[in-house]
């Protein structure tokens, strides 16, 4: 008797797992001890220049799905979908702003690093040129690497920086954990068609490759990590 073949979301996340090595060398290196204060407002200017697009992201996908002709099967629970998850995620980019404040640190004055617009960028042309669900592979490495539970008491103890510096790696700890459950839910229940399943693919390994990149920029960053505009 044959064993019925995995669900969408899980036959997704075995693909993300053998691409997801170089991105777990480069976490452990971006949160090795030595030089961790200074790297970690680093991360922190970083994220909020990935995490300032969120919702942009999410209510121009919401845009796209309601536009969507009726044969588009796809668009309405999409949307749908979106439309609640936008709510989940506003202000958490100020939430990185109030970390930076608590460790002492600047907001970033500058433009953001070629990193993160190499991180974020391709969504928009997918999102108006593909399927504005190709966003899905996006969200689902996002929320499904989220910071353990432990790491933000870790980072605090190695930084001493106080506990309030930590907000978005504690509350993201917690929270993703339901976001991911949600997001695979909607994927093994979204008609997909063989197009649209492959942007989703797409999407989800050219963000853990951008990802890595962007956490290998912060781990070692010098004039030739080709952080900066």
């Amino acid at each position: 008797m044959t064993s019925a073949p995995p669900s969408r979301s899980t036959a997704l996340r075995l693909t993300l797992d053998l691409a997801a090595l170089p991105l777990q060398a480069a976490t452990s290196a971006l949160w090795r001890p030595d030089g961790l204060g200074g790297r970690y407002a680093a991360y922190l200017r970083a994220m909020h220049a990935v995490v300032r697009a969120s919702v942009p992201l999410m209510e121009l996908a919401a845009r796209r799905c309601a536009a969507a002709g009726p044969g588009d099967r796809v668009a309405g629970p999409l949307g749908a979908y979106l439309e609640r998850h936008v709510e989940e995620e506003r202000g958490h980019d100020d939430w990185l702003l109030e970390d930076l404040a608590a460790a002492g640190a600047a907001p970033d004055a500058g433009p953001p690093p070629v990193a993160a617009a190499r991180l974020v960028g391709p969504q928009y042309y997918w999102i108006e040129h593909v399927h504005p669900v190709a966003l899905l592979g996006y969200m689902t490495v996002l929320e499904g690497h989220a910071p353990a539970p432990w790491l933000a008491g870790r980072l605090a103890a190695q930084t001493g920086l106080p506990r309030s510096a930590f907000r978005t790696v504690h509350d993201h700890a917690v929270l993703d954990a339901g976001h991911r459950a949600d997001l695979d839910a909607l994927l093994d229940g979204l008609p997909l068609d063989v197009r649209q399943e492959s942007a989703v693919t797409v999407s989800a390994l050219h963000t853990v490759t951008a990802t890595t990149h962007l956490f290998r920029s912060l781990a070692h960053p010098g004039p030739s990590s080709g952080d900066r505009a």
